[in-house]
Order: C-alpha cells, then structure tokens, then sequence
C-alpha cells in the first residue's frame, strides 16, 4: 500500500492550499469584474437604474463585500509572485512552503493595515 505522501508534493499541504486559494481568489476577481462592467454599462441604459444599484454600494453588505474582494486582489497578487519565484528561481521548488508562509504573513500584515481603515470609512459613512 502506497503512502499519503506519495505521488505529489503537495497533497494536503501548502502547495496545495495555495493552489486552490489562488483558482478561488482568481475566480472571485473574474466575477467581481462582470458585475462591475454590468453596473457600469447600466448609466448607458437608464440613469435611474444606474443611480439605483450603485445606492445599494452603500451599504454595509457591499462594505463587508469591498474588504472581500481587497483581500482576494491582495492574496491572488501575492500568491501570483510566489508562483513566479517558485517556477523561475533555481531553489524556488526547494522553498515554496516558506514562500506560502511568507505570502500568508504579509497578506496579513497587509490587511491588519486596510481593514480598520476601511471599517472606520464604512461607518462614519465617508466617501462612498
């Protein structure tokens, strides 16, 4: 009988994880950008209508949405230069769980900066 570990590096770990956080992320984006260019080609149709759906924008669902769909860019981004290093350095195979760890860590970071920010913006109901 083979062993778990068998067959791929990555099944069950970070590879692997990476792997499908990146397709989702990615997918995430994808419909992010149709609804997007559909709200938009609305104001070419009826300006009331436009008006309408970009009111809905300002509520705290969309709000919680906006911080979804920043976390998603970020991760995707992020990951995206982990694959580069991974597939064009030397030793990139060699460090791809630290590299995930290291993508993981600053996505953070990163967040830990954008989200109390953007919870302060959605609150106060600045700017949108």
């Amino acid at each position: 009988m083979a062993s778990a570990q068998s067959g791929t590096l990555y099944r069950g770990r970070e590879g692997m994880w990476s792997w499908v956080a990146h397709r989702v992320s990615g997918m995430l984006i994808f419909l992010f950008l149709l609804v997007h260019v559909l709200d938009t080609a609305l104001v070419r149709v009826s300006a009331e209508a436009y008006n309408e759906v970009i009111g809905h924008y300002k509520t705290v669902v969309f709000g919680l949405g906006e911080m979804g769909l920043v976390a998603a860019i970020l991760f995707h981004a992020l990951n995206g230069l982990r694959v580069i290093l991974v597939d064009f350095l030397p030793a990139g195979a060699r460090y791809q769980r630290q590299l995930f760890w290291g993508v993981i860590a600053l996505w953070v970071v990163l967040m830990l900066g954008f989200v109390p920010v953007h919870l302060i913006h959605m609150f106060s109901g600045g700017g949108h």
